[in-house]
């Protein structure tokens, strides 16, 4: 009797555990087909957008061709030997290489020092909330629009940079500072890193805020002052947010620069501000030479790689945990 009754709960306990072995396979295959809906148009996107253009952008540099509506004729890299002895090209490159060298670097410096001014400053609650608005505005207008400004800024009779070196009895420092091949690139720098700054500034803000207020009060315990706690404690503990910034600096300079350059100076005083997006822009749009402008674009894309690798392995140190 007693092996009659065990076997039905047996029984049982087989159905039962059947139905939670099929509830979880039909849990984790509606979970995935959530994930795959979810992913994959994002996807096919990416590739559409992205990639395809990539690539076509590669398979364009081998042709010789005057845009959308001609027939391209294959050339191999003659392209690219047109670009080798094109000194324009040589003179965008080194310009951009001048851009990717300061507006990095003292963008990234002022930010910081805002940054840690913003959070560790003895300031009000209410004046630190102004002077972020402030420093970040530049970033809710259209970069058109800074460009446009600047210009007026810049002007040598109406700008108010001269009208200031005037009022404190400084003119023999007026310039025309766009038209000028020695200070165009320095107007510039300065639009990129007043347009940049506050942008992150507030990211460099958001990885201080994460530091535990514990760490700088031991440390003021312990003697060390602000710029060593600085050195000590805030740098290496949002290292990785300045290294993803780097990365940012990089792409931003060929964004920036081309805005700026297209609206401020169009590339003159003699190429003396064209830059290599610009310089591409030029011959796919006013020369109709687009297979060489792809060309150029494959240089961009090869130097923005590499110098993100370059900066990902220099900067690569042991994270510090918080």
């Amino acid at each position: 009797m007693n092996a009659k009754v065990k076997n039905p709960k047996k029984a049982e306990n087989k159905n039962s555990n059947k139905k939670n072995i099929l509830g979880k396979n039909s849990k984790e295959r509606s979970k995935n087909i959530f994930i795959f809906f979810c992913v994959v148009p994002t996807f096919l996107l990416f590739l559409l957008f992205k990639i395809y253009p990539m690539i076509d952008a590669a398979r364009m540099s081998l042709y010789r061709s005057s845009g959308l509506t001609s027939t391209p004729k294959f050339i191999g890299f003659e392209n690219f030997e047109i670009l080798i002895n094109d000194p324009i090209f040589w003179k965008a490159l080194g310009n951009t290489f001048f851009l990717l060298c300061v507006f990095p670097l003292v963008t990234m410096l002022l930010a910081l020092f805002l940054a840690v001014i913003l959070t560790k400053g003895k300031l009000f609650e209410w004046e630190k909330t102004l002077y972020r608005l402030v420093y970040f505005l530049p970033n809710v207008l259209s970069m058109v629009v800074i460009g446009m400004l600047f210009m007026y800024i810049y002007d040598f009779n109406l700008g108010i940079l001269n009208s200031f070196l005037d009022f404190i009895g400084m003119e023999g420092l007026k310039r025309t500072w766009l038209g000028e091949k020695d200070t165009v690139l320095w107007a510039l720098s300065f639009t990129m890193v007043w347009q940049a700054v506050g942008y992150y500034m507030v990211m460099y803000i958001a990885g201080i805020n994460r530091i535990p207020q514990d760490l700088y009060e031991s440390a003021t315990l312990d003697g060390a002052g602000p710029i060593k706690q600085f050195f000590l404690i805030t740098l290496p503990l949002i290292w990785e947010v300045v290294r993803v910034t780097i990365t940012f600096f990089i792409t931003g300079t060929f964004n920036l620069s081309f805005v700026f350059v297209k609206v401020m100076t169009k590339g003159g005083p003699d190429n003396a501000s064209q830059t290599l997006a610009n310089y591409m822009d030029t011959q796919a749009f006013m020369n109709a030479n687009y297979g060489y402008a792809m060309a150029i674009s494959i240089v961009m894309f090869i130097i923005a790689i590499g110098l993100a690798l370059v900066v990902k392995k220099i900067t690569e140190k042991e994270v510090v945990e918080l």
